[in-house]
């Protein structure tokens, strides 16, 4: 779930819009993945302390740099062990990615939380530099990170990977695809590496359950009606490999009923796995 910075999340905005704690009650989940985190570990602490009083137990990984990303865990069971990165000199110290191992009452499993780069357009010659390089750092993260799933795919052990991938794979998962076949996100290296993913033995366990639906979408802009006309990406993915994905039985996206009662950008996006 990208919270889009945790402290505003957690703020009570009105008596229909309570904000984050009251949905982790309420949801029907015992693993939140945290992305966009945006907070130190104390703040978000503070900020979650109803829930960690409930007995909720939290894993993350702020960024180097000060207000930007950061991922977590939230859980009901405390973590067995918890891995910051993925063995990359440039991305640990990002705030990008954190596993934990969980013995859960179905079993011992693996869960990681993602927020990987939005990356920029193909550069072109009036492109500036810094959308050249973060044109680049996303292609650098994706090189990176494919190994690193590689070998986690060929584990015996469940594992769900999720959280915000910044990349729509297919037409499905964009309304307005046509007009954003140039935009990052929708850029066709970045589909064709998530279509090396599924093709490696990650299931992406959504759009196997609605395989012919437009999204189910998971991002609106707060601007114009997009929320309201739905005109959405579906970038929040849940990929397992096969000793999860066998396990999946339904999943489904948390779309506020309206728009004044969203605290982020993103919607919850639910797995259930028996």
């Amino acid at each position: 779930m990208n919270v889009n910075g945790i402290r505003a999340a957690t703020k009570v905005r009105s008596d229909s819009n309570p904000g984050f704690v009251p949905w982790v009650r309420s949801a029907v989940t015992d693993i939140v993945l945290l992305q966009e985190v945006r907070a130190t570990e104390d703040q978000t602490r503070d900020v979650l302390a109803p829930l960690l009083d409930d007995g909720w137990h939290l894993a993350m990984t702020e960024s180097v740099v000060k207000g930007h990303a950061g991922v977590g865990v939230l859980s009901r069971m405390e973590p067995s062990a918890v891995r910051v990165g993925f063995g990359s000199d440039e991305f640990d110290s990002t705030g990008r990615y954190l596993e934990a191992d969980l013995d859960t009452e179905s079993g011992a499993v693996t869960v990681a939380s993602l927020y990987l780069p939005k990356g920029a357009a193909v550069p072109t010659s009036a492109s500036s530099e810094k959308e050249a390089e973060k044109f680049a750092e996303k292609k650098r993260f994706l090189d990176a990170f494919g190994s690193h799933l590689g070998s986690l795919a060929r584990k015996r052990r469940p594992v769900m990977v999720g959280g915000d991938w910044n990349i729509a794979y297919a037409e499905h998962d964009i309304k307005n695809w046509k007009g954003n076949l140039r935009s990052p996100g929708f850029l066709p290296h970045e589909r064709e590496w998530v279509g090396g993913l599924l093709a490696s033995g990650w299931s992406d366990v959504m759009r196997d359950l609605h395989p012919d639906v437009d999204g189910p979408y998971s991002w609106w802009s707060w601007r114009g009606k997009a929320f309201d006309n739905d005109a959405g990406w579906r970038i929040d993915y849940h990929l397992a490999n096969k000793a999860m994905a066998t396990r999946v039985s339904k999943a489904f996206v948390d779309r506020a009923d309206a728009y004044d009662r969203r605290w982020s950008d993103h919607a919850p996006v639910t797995v259930i796995v028996d």
